[in-house]
């Protein structure tokens, strides 16, 4: 992170939860590349064998974890920033993350012109705009929980959303993001226009890849809804996801001309981005 520049605060130690799942996994790696003081804050019931493999990477890698839900470790260890990257069913537990960070004091995100301090959250939203997508049940209470947190961070004034879907570019943006004062209070969307396929674009570059046509499965509207009416969990939310991805457009169908809207390739031209056909 360049401290020269007027849009970047270098920032101090920073908090990951759910560093052991795949985002928090990219976000935990890019950070302790960039040489930041990493806390990985990791329950207790986690710490199971199928995990100890992925804790014991970024430890090697001089992570600090921690395997306690203890609130009081924020003001501790003065974690100056935190980093949700919990799993869908830890979805409404941020809400004790929020208040945390507000008792604990030390969360700070940078200072403007008028060295007014903000707390700083980056929550758990690596996916769609839930304001923006639509999905059927069940898709949709899940994504009604998150925009239930999403009321309190805002609230709280701890609030920036992010909106990265590019798996390899996660970790490398929402650490570049944290620290740039552009990006506060804003929701961060990633759109980069090599990415954007049809559903035949996409399957006509797989079978280029392969070099020959498998058959092609249609897979309906009505095929999706079906599944997702089944209640069969994940199938049917995965059902759901789908059907407002591919059918209702969920990620395309609005335009980033609001003032709280900010998109990544806008921020950083210069950053390289791994495209669809890489």
């Amino acid at each position: 992170m360049n401290g020269d520049s007027p849009n970047v605060w270098e920032g101090g130690q920073v908090m990951i939860i759910g560093s052991v799942g795949f985002n928090g996994g990219f976000i935990a790696e890019v950070s302790l590349e960039c040489g930041r003081p990493t806390y990985l804050l990791i329950r207790s019931e986690l710490a199971s064998l199928c995990k100890a493999s992925a804790i014991k990477f970024l430890e090697d890698r001089r992570a600090s974890t921690m395997y306690v839900t203890n609130t009081s470790l924020v003001r501790e260890h003065k974690i100056e920033m935190v980093i949700s990257a919990v799993g869908g069913a830890s979805i409404a537990d941020q809400v004790k993350l929020v208040n945390a960070i507000e008792a604990a004091g030390t969360v700070k995100r940078i200072k403007d012109r008028h060295a007014l301090s903000y707390n700083h959250f980056l929550p758990s939203e690596f996916g769609h705009d839930i304001d923006k997508a639509d999905p059927v049940e069940p898709g949709l209470t899940m994504y009604e929980e998150n925009r239930q947190v999403r009321r309190y961070i805002e609230e709280a004034g701890t609030f920036a959303a992010t909106y990265f879907v590019a798996g390899s570019d996660i970790g490398k943006l929402a650490i570049k993001s944290i620290v740039d004062n552009r990006t506060l209070n804003k929701t961060v969307h990633f759109r980069p226009p090599s990415s954007l396929l049809s559903t035949n674009e996409l399957a006509s570059l797989w079978e280029e890849k392969l070099g020959y046509k498998p058959p092609r499965v249609t897979i309906t509207e009505g095929d999706l809804l079906a599944d997702a009416r089944e209640m069969r969990i994940p199938q049917s939310i995965v059902a759901a996801i789908t059907h407002d991805i591919f059918i209702k457009s969920c990620q395309i169908n609005y335009s980033l001309e609001q003032p709280n809207d900010v998109e990544v390739c806008s921020l950083y031209p210069e950053l390289p981005f791994r495209t669809l056909d890489e």
